[in-house]
């Protein structure tokens, strides 16, 4: 499954080693001729349990071939939902710990193994995956573009949605060539060569997209007193 990061921006990452991604078969450290990973759960109920014993071990493996300790991110519709200022964290982390993605299945796994060995649980919405594979590729995207070099352009990442220097708003309209399209033109403003203009239309559209769209994420954006008065100006006109 993980062969599609060999893709595009991670692609070439992984291409010019400026990140390495592995990925553990946790069947290798079954103990058994069947290679069963999972059991009922106790008590009864639907569905299979991920089994402590073989995740373990494979945690245990990873963390001897390798000089930095392991965090070990369990991917669980039950974690913290993560959010752009987590996946910097995330990123922060590779700096003094190797980063495992924990990829739950069936109905979960053992309790034991998350008390005992998992740093933190993650989720990428409340909604349920099939498999924390997915959900792993996500985060790995997520963060691997924080890296130097990842991203053609290194203020990239930073103008993106949610980002901090984008103090925590959705991003700004984008437009490219050709000036017209099926009658519709391009701001004139983003044509007028004028670049304090341009940023004042994007601070204003930035604002106004985040009203639009995510109103609940202007409750913890970092906004300028001049901000504060477009967006007073844009509610108000809403109200209106």
């Amino acid at each position: 499954m993980f062969e599609a990061l060999h893709h595009g921006v991670l692609g070439r990452a992984l291409k010019n080693g400026l990140l390495q991604v592995r990925w553990w078969d946790v069947r290798d450290y079954a103990d058994n001729k069947h290679r069963t990973i999972d059991d009922k759960p106790y008590g009864g109920g639907p569905g299979m349990v991920m089994m402590a014993k073989p995740l373990r071990e494979a945690i245990r493996h990873i963390q001897a071939q390798r000089d930095k300790p392991n965090w070990v991110v369990y991917l669980s519709p039950q974690g913290t939902l993560l959010k752009q200022p987590g996946v910097v964290r995330l990123k922060e982390k590779l700096s003094t710990h190797n980063l495992v993605l924990l990829c739950g299945r069936y109905e979960g796994i053992d309790e034991r193994l998350i008390m005992s060995m998992v740093d933190e649980e993650c989720s990428i919405g409340d909604y349920v995956l099939s498999g924390g594979e997915f959900a792993a590729m996500v985060v790995i995207d997520a963060v691997a573009r924080l890296l130097p070099g990842v991203l053609g352009d290194s203020t990239s990442a930073e103008a993106d949605s949610f980002s901090s220097a984008n103090k925590g708003l959705l991003e700004y309209p984008q437009y490219t060539r050709p000036e017209e399209d099926e009658g519709m033109r391009v701001p004139e403003v983003l044509l007028s060569g004028n670049h304090e203009a341009i940023l004042r239309w994007r601070n204003r559209m930035a604002l106004e997209r985040t009203l639009k769209k995510r109103p609940d994420l202007l409750n913890s954006a970092q906004l300028s007193a001049e901000e504060k008065e477009i967006l007073a100006e844009l509610t108000g006109d809403e109200n209106e």
